[in-house]
């Protein structure tokens, strides 16, 4: 024990003098956390960073194209004295309720076509007559039906979100192995049972790209239902600044939109992660 000792003493204070530490230093914290983030983020901050000196700078027009501080603070200081929260709350009411809508009624349906391929067949091709026409070129018609109000626009946006949530539900419950169907058939499990058990758990990955698909095309949608027949709302706030010549708040008005686009996404990514860990990869 004592050799054992002499050994390996030195060589602890050797390293010692010469600096070394077995602990991760600051520098390879903040190397660490760039490489993790540069490949993915790279190109984002590098435009980002481009737009902010070009616009100082006067390499192309601030007035057009305001640099990012002067945007980010048009957007802190309408949110700070309210300006904009009304306007956040009345575009998640409609856009929200779109969305759930689009959910109760894309969901079933689509589970119940990607089981009975009749009446997939009876109904697929007006669907995808419906979904071939554009919901920006029916908003007119929604309009002389329904009226300038709240209707017409959260039925332009449902019209938009129906069809991402309802094929992608279709497609997951065809993309169920059948194997395992008839595996849960021959244990004896009954059409419920297969239902419950095997097809409606496989289909959850596919439903969830239908949701995040229609989650951004809300806020798609939303923009343009906004910009006609509206006093409220962070589209009519976009189109607002346009006319005034705003175009800090204009950029903050888009910014703001980008941002609860992500939000949106990143609930349905955490929300998806919880409800199918069984098909994560590292699972």
């Amino acid at each position: 024990m004592a050799y054992e000792i002499n050994q390996v003493l030195p060589r602890s204070f050797s390293r010692l003098k010469s600096g070394e530490s077995n602990t991760p230093t600051f520098a390879s914290h903040v190397r660490g956390v760039l490489t993790s983030l540069l490949p993915r983020y790279g190109l984002l901050i590098a435009f980002l960073a481009l737009w902010q000196v070009s616009s100082t700078m006067g390499w192309i027009n601030p007035a057009i194209f305001p640099p990012l501080n002067v945007i980010l603070s048009a957007l802190w200081t309408n949110l700070a004295n309210g300006a904009l929260l009304d306007d956040i709350a009345i575009s998640l009411q409609r856009s929200g309720t779109a969305f759930a809508f689009a959910v109760v009624a894309g969901i079933p349906l689509g589970l119940f076509m990607g089981q009975f391929r009749a009446v997939e067949q009876a109904l697929d091709p007006i669907l995808q007559l419906f979904r071939q026409t554009s919901a920006l070129a029916l908003y007119p018609v929604f309009i002389l039906l329904l009226g300038l109000g709240e209707t017409s626009k959260i039925f332009v946006i449902f019209w938009a979100t129906l069809f991402p949530v309802l094929l992608s539900t279709i497609g997951g419950v065809k993309e169920v192995d059948r194997k395992l169907i008839e595996m849960a058939r021959t244990y004896g499990a009954g059409p419920l049972t297969v239902f419950r058990r095997v097809i409606l758990p496989a289909s959850v990955p596919a439903i969830f790209v239908g949701l995040r698909l229609s989650a951004t095309t809300a806020l798609l949608l939303l923009i343009a239902a906004e910009m006609i027949g509206a006093n409220k709302g962070i589209g009519f706030q976009v189109m607002n600044a346009q006319y005034n010549f705003q175009i800090p708040l204009m950029f903050a008005a888009i910014l703001l939109l980008a941002f609860l686009g992500l939000a949106a996404n990143a609930l349905l990514v955490l929300l998806q992660r919880r409800l199918c860990r069984w098909s994560q990869p590292n699972a």
